[in-house]
């Protein structure tokens, strides 16, 4: 078989993208094959931004800055 149809991943961890919510909603895209997520609330706990997305999970920003997997 064809070498030249075998693609390696370029897979990204979530803390390895840049801290934009541009950033996130084009890696959240990509991890749902294709179909567009997008960003349905805002709320601030604890003196964090909490961003709630239509993939049904919540995002927010560690102490340096990189996204992470909030509840």
């Amino acid at each position: 078989m064809s070498q030249a149809f075998v693609k390696e991943e370029d897979d990204q961890w979530l803390h390895e993208i840049p801290g934009t919510m541009t950033a996130l909603i084009n890696y959240l895209t990509r991890e749902n094959n294709g179909i567009r997520v997008y960003e349905k609330s805002k709320q601030i706990k604890n003196g964090r931004e909490i961003f709630v997305m239509s993939n049904g999970l919540s995002y927010s920003k560690d102490k340096d800055g990189k996204w992470e997997i909030t509840e």
